[in-house]
């Protein structure tokens, strides 16, 4: 896989995760714990469970493969748990890549 591809890959995958975070805690969380309906909050979750998981993996390959240190690889996973943290890792890190 070309590095213009996997950098490709890596923005989506930013994007995709940090649109799932606003919709688990902005939207599926307070209709599970406001009305207590629970479905929306389980396939919202799962789905941004796989894809905070595959936005880390493609941090991980991406860094090695750029030679990123460490504690720029450890700030960009860090950013995964703030909301809007994978846009700014997108805006500052990924997009001039």
């Amino acid at each position: 896989m070309s590095t213009l591809t996997k950098n490709n890959l890596l923005r989506f995958s930013a994007w995709t995760e940090g649109v799932s975070y606003l919709l688990l805690f902005g939207i599926s969380m307070p209709i599970k714990y406001l009305y207590g309906i629970k479905e929306p909050n389980y396939i919202i979750g799962m789905t941004h469970g796989v894809l905070f998981i595959l936005y880390n993996l493609m941090v991980l390959i991406v860094g090695i493969e750029k030679k990123w240190s460490i504690k720029i690889l450890f700030f960009l996973v860090i950013l995964s748990f703030i909301p809007f943290g994978t846009f700014y890792a997108d805006r500052k890190y990924f997009k001039d890549q």
